[in-house]
């Protein structure tokens, strides 16, 4: 089963989960949004106090969110969480229809559910003329006759506070406790009436409300009732992630429950942020996407913070063999020994990119433009996400992933090269989705996890460390992503079949005369894979036929190794 990996996946798809998603897209990093489709506001005709989309029905503004998400990379998809939880140094998420993902963070934007007082027919008013909040409905009922149905010690100041919005306040005082003296004088100030007894039943003539019915067979004239709800956390399929539960107390009162966190949303469970009426169930709609606003720039925070931890250590586990070499080569030297030490690196790395800038500058341009075929075999059926390209060139395989849906990073140690490729960008409309870095991969190789590693004939003159530079691209694929390598087999056919250079002058100064280049399998022996991590997709050595720039017609032999890492 394919696990697809993601910088954050999102659960729950209402204004805090897709505010969130957009604002971790824009952060260029990858992310998926589940939703389940169950909004605590699907009832209501609109969406109200929300600045600039004022009115808008819910459905109508999660949509325009679905599209903003994915207009900056995003994914999002319908279905059910069924399982969450950590998994590593990540987390997994399984949904109902098998699918299962994997994300390094979770952002977790579930809702609540409302509890409604249990008087017949009341239920289905819910979002029509069963209401809960003034500020988010108050306007559509003002002047109208209103019911504010007692069930605990708030009922008074939510009769006096929808007094703003009418002068036809009933409080029916139901199952609530009895006001006190100066709570009654109080209601009798702004002229809101008190009627005791349960309410049984509500009336309805069409689909509109008409009434309530209380005992003794009496009815009470009302346009709506209003009423507190008792607001729980939803959290299907999250039981396993550990997050807290706690009971959300007003004065001593329980109203609800939520899922304690920081200001930004943290939790305590390391890698999970929460946003929207789950860590805070009073939130209306616009203070919720912004709750997921804050929690999406502080995942990009952490998710950055971690990434550079794992650079430094990256770059200290790099330079402990380069300064081993440093000090038997300065022993040598002191013992008289002729050695080519670190201090040549850079001059060579230096030399080697302008070996590379001169021969691109010979022609405007070497290579076709087009994606490597092997590359759009094989990756054209994997889910998009982040790519890095290892000798990019001038750009045909980074353009092509970034139409895709990929963000990529393409990286050659070419500035010629890079320059083209950046232009070649430009012109197909993806160059926001591409980063072009200029490296000598043998002695910097970029930091951090993709879904997919390419390296495309990743060939050079001189004493490029091949195979070193592929166990690093190993190391860069994310749990579930895929290493591609393609490259030539045999004799490369830069030289003539005695071993001497043929076809380019560069080839006499850097190439090994008698050089064989890797089959498949010594391809897979030399990344030293450990046993159990990998997944062997496809090996392959094919012939093929090509017209080099100079005339001369060739049979390549070409080779393909195909891995994917375990979850």
């Amino acid at each position: 089963m394919t696990t697809t990996q993601y910088d954050v996946i999102v659960i729950g798809g209402g204004a805090a989960g897709l505010s969130g998603a957009l604002t971790l897209g824009r952060a260029r990093r990858s992310v998926l949004v589940v939703d389940a489709g169950r909004p605590r506001n699907a009832p209501a005709d609109g969406v109200h106090a929300f600045l600039t989309r004022d009115g808008l029905p819910p459905a109508r503004l999660a949509a325009i969110g679905r599209a903003e998400v994915e207009s900056y990379g995003g994914t999002v998809v319908s279905g059910t969480v069924t399982d969450a939880r950590p998994d590593g140094d990540g987390f997994t998420v399984r949904l109902a229809d098998g699918t299962t993902l994997r994300a390094a963070r979770l952002l977790v934007a579930t809702g609540v559910t409302d509890e409604i007082p249990p008087v017949p027919g009341l239920a289905a008013r819910w979002g029509k003329d069963l209401l809960h909040c003034p500020f988010c409905h108050g306007h559509e009922v003002r002047d109208r006759a209103i019911g504010v149905l007692s069930t605990g010690p708030f009922a008074v100041e939510q009769a006096l506070l929808w007094r703003n919005w009418s002068e036809r306040i009933t409080l029916f005082l139901h199952t609530g406790p009895e006001p006190t003296d100066e709570q009654f004088e109080q209601l009798a100030a702004r002229g809101v009436a008190v009627v005791d007894g349960e309410v049984t039943g509500v009336r309805v003539t069409g689909d509109r409300m008409t009434g309530v019915e209380l005992g003794g067979a009496r009815v009470a004239g009302v346009d709506a009732v209003v009423t507190a709800t008792t607001m729980h956390v939803r959290l299907d399929g999250c039981e396993n992630l550990g997050l807290e539960v706690a009971d959300l107390l007003r004065d001593g009162t329980r109203i609800g429950t939520y899922v304690p966190a920081d200001p930004t949303g943290k939790t305590a469970v390391p890698g999970v942020w929460v946003a929207g009426n789950v860590t805070a169930p009073a939130l209306q709609v616009i203070n919720a996407a912004a709750a997921g606003n804050l929690a999406g720039a502080m995942l990009t925070f952490d998710l950055v913070a971690a990434e550079t931890a794992r650079a430094v250590q990256t770059r200290r586990a790099d330079a402990a063999p380069f300064s081993a070499a440093a000090e038997r080569a300065a022993a040598e030297r002191a013992a008289g020994h002729h050695h080519h030490g670190l201090g040549e690196n850079a001059s060579m790395s230096d030399e080697l990119a302008e070996t590379w800038n001169t021969r691109y500058n010979e022609t405007a341009s070497i290579w076709s433009g087009e994606p490597n075929s092997a590359l759009v075999k094989e990756v054209t059926d994997l889910t998009p996400g982040r790519a890095l390209d290892l000798g990019c060139g001038e750009g045909g395989d980074a353009v092509w992933l970034a139409g895709q849906g990929w963000t990529v990073t393409a990286v050659d140690i070419s500035e010629v090269a890079l320059g083209r490729a950046a232009a070649a960008a430009e012109t197909h409309g993806v160059a926001g989705r591409i980063t072009f870095l200029q490296r000598n991969l043998g002695l910097s190789f970029p930091e951090g996890q993709y879904d997919l590693v390419s390296a495309q004939f990743l060939h050079s003159w001189g004493d490029m460390p091949r195979e070193e530079i592929l166990r690093r691209a190993a190391a860069a694929v994310a749990p579930g992503g895929v290493l591609l390598i393609e490259g030539h087999s045999g004799a490369p056919h830069w030289q003539e079949s005695d071993g001497s250079p043929a076809g380019d002058p560069h080839a006499a100064q850097h190439q090994h005369p008698g050089h064989e280049l890797p089959g498949p399998d010594e391809v897979i022996a030399a990344l030293r894979l450990p046993d159990g991590e990998w997944d062997l997709l496809v090996v392959d050595e094919h012939e093929r036929v090509r017209t080099l720039p100079d005339g001369r017609v060739i049979n390549h032999v070409d080779n393909t190794v195909k891995l994917r890492r375990r979850p």
